[in-house]
């Protein structure tokens, strides 16, 4: 099942608020060293194309560019992390634990397994991926009618 919006979501305190109006990607655990360090855990993201994703209280966010081709967006009031995006790829990773209830996306896959916590092992029964990338596809985008 791929969730088509609108999907609504926000930080902890309510000053960055989004809402998704097209189709969405299932969610992806991402394990890199990177965004454990941001958050003490692993990462759960959706995704949505760019043209899809509205923002509201933009004057609350930031964003920190956390490598040379991708950056990380939070609330710079709670620091509640919010979204993920590589530079022209045209889609942003988006916090599953921002998202109102009802979205209705599942658990597909892990990634940067390797990465994983010394804690605790990603064993659910979803596929898991070493390295970064998953198998898991953006669904297509929505036909402008």
């Amino acid at each position: 099942m791929v969730a088509s919006g609108p999907v609504r979501g926000r930080c902890l305190c309510g000053a960055v608020a989004f809402e998704i109006s097209g189709p969405m990607k299932q969610i992806i655990g991402c394990h890199c060293t990177m965004g454990r360090r941001q958050t003490s855990h692993f990462l759960a993201f959706t995704a949505a194309w760019d043209d899809d994703l509205s923002l509201a209280g933009e004057e609350s966010l930031s964003w920190y560019r956390s490598s040379a081709d991708s950056q990380r967006g939070f609330c710079r009031k709670c620091g509640s992390m919010l979204f993920f995006a590589t530079d022209g790829a045209g889609r942003t990773s988006i916090s599953a634990g921002a998202l109102d209830p009802g979205h209705g996306l599942r658990l597909a896959a892990h990634t940067f397994t390797d990465d994983a916590g010394e804690y605790y092992t990603p064993d659910d029964g979803v596929p898991c991926f070493r390295g970064g990338g998953d198998d898991v596809p953006m669904p297509p985008r929505r036909q402008n009618g």
